[in-house]
């Protein structure tokens, strides 16, 4: 409609969804300046230019995978769920290599890393809404046998990265399974039992060996930041130090004594947004959070308009991993979460999840398509 927010322009952009372009280009806008304040001292532009450079790269993506369609999306669903999880199964080999406690990683050439559980967020959104979307086709409930397809398509890929480990994407892509299941019809009984399984998940994780020390630690810092002042306690210390000294309006951009001095480990990715909470304040770090809020708001807007209930699958799958990310992201720096190590979406430095991030971009916009100029 003319006038909507959202406005489409001609030429080359005729067909996509503005808005969500603009809330993602502006957030990795503001990434790059944090994690450019995070490393100035130490690294000069270097961060900066390559967070940039994948950023560009991110939004070509972004451009391509839109213009492919919802017909081509919906037919390669499977082998993306295939691939990822391929890939994650590669991590488990020599191929793979451990940084930081986790074996989530695959070295690339000039020391580039893939990391596949991040990919495995787009295959797996992909993969539930054309599982469920030919039941909602026919108006008709998933059955039996596509829930317990999408209970498998969830839980193989997330029990191949819990043991990696890494409990913050599982516990995304567990959200983005839980609310693409519940959009797509299933029955109550199975929503209940859903989450019964994910309690059982949560508690067996806590009680066998399956977490590693590293993992431990953390947990263990954020109820007792005293417990380990040198190790994981020490890093939770800091950020709340960081977070706590912006006040209001904040200490100044590249001017945070926490944020310059190098006193917060991870900053520039997992503790990202502790460089917006000292340097910019509470004023500029909630602007940052309803940046990325109105983008969310803007996924499930855009899927609201599709045509199809593929492309309305798709972008819940998409608005719920990009709020759980958020959410658990900037509760962790504040020490209201545990730390899980998940980035924040477009902000933190990260070639893979920043490619990943503006693939969601894509993939919605593809997905839910423009009604307008679809019926042209």
């Amino acid at each position: 409609m003319p006038g909507s927010s959202g406005a489409r322009v001609g030429g080359v952009w005729a067909r996509h969804d503005i808005g969500l372009f603009v809330a993602a280009g502006g957030a990795s806008v503001i990434g790059a300046l944090l994690v450019w304040s995070a490393t100035e001292r130490t690294a000069g532009s270097a961060y900066l230019v390559r967070h940039l450079v994948t950023a560009a790269v991110g939004l070509a993506v972004a451009v391509l995978v839109s213009r492919a369609g919802r017909g081509r999306l919906r037919s390669a669903a499977p082998w993306a769920w295939a691939a990822a999880v391929v890939l994650l199964l590669l991590v488990r080999t020599p191929v793979g290599a451990t940084i930081n406690g986790s074996r989530s990683w695959i070295p690339l050439a000039a020391g580039f890393t893939l990391q596949p559980a991040e990919l495995v967020k787009p295959a797996l959104t992909l993969a539930l809404a054309a599982l469920l979307a030919g039941a909602l086709d026919r108006g008709s409930d998933p059955g039996l046998r596509r829930l317990v397809s999408a209970t498998a398509l969830v839980g193989v890929p997330t029990a191949l990265v819990v043991v990696q480990p890494d409990l913050g994407t599982a516990l995304v892509l567990l959200a983005l399974g839980f609310a693409v299941v519940l959009v797509g019809g299933a029955p109550r009984r199975w929503v209940a039992l859903a989450l019964g399984l994910a309690v059982a998940a949560a508690v067996a994780a806590w009680t066998t060996p399956l977490l590693s020390d590293y993992q431990r630690a953390r947990l263990t810092a954020f109820a007792d930041p005293t417990a380990d002042p040198l190790g994981a306690g020490y890093q939770t210390a800091q950020v709340r130090r960081a977070v706590g000294g912006g006040g209001l309006w904040g200490q100044g951009f590249m001017s945070g004594p926490r944020t310059q001095g190098g006193f917060v480990p991870f900053q520039l990715n997992d503790f990202v947004f502790s460089v917006a909470a000292e340097e910019l304040g509470f004023v500029g770090a909630a602007g940052l959070v309803v940046l990325l809020g109105v983008l969310v708001v803007r996924v499930l807007v855009v899927a609201a308009r599709a045509e199809d209930p593929f492309g309305r699958l798709v972008g819940v799958g998409v608005a719920t991993w990009l709020a759980v990310q958020v959410v658990e992201n900037v509760g962790m720096n504040l020490a209201l979460l545990p730390v899980t190590g998940l980035p924040l979406p477009f902000v933190s430095y990260g070639g893979t999840s920043m490619l990943v991030s503006w693939l969601a971009v894509g993939l919605v916009d593809a997905a839910a398509g423009d009604p307008e100029v679809t019926r042209r």
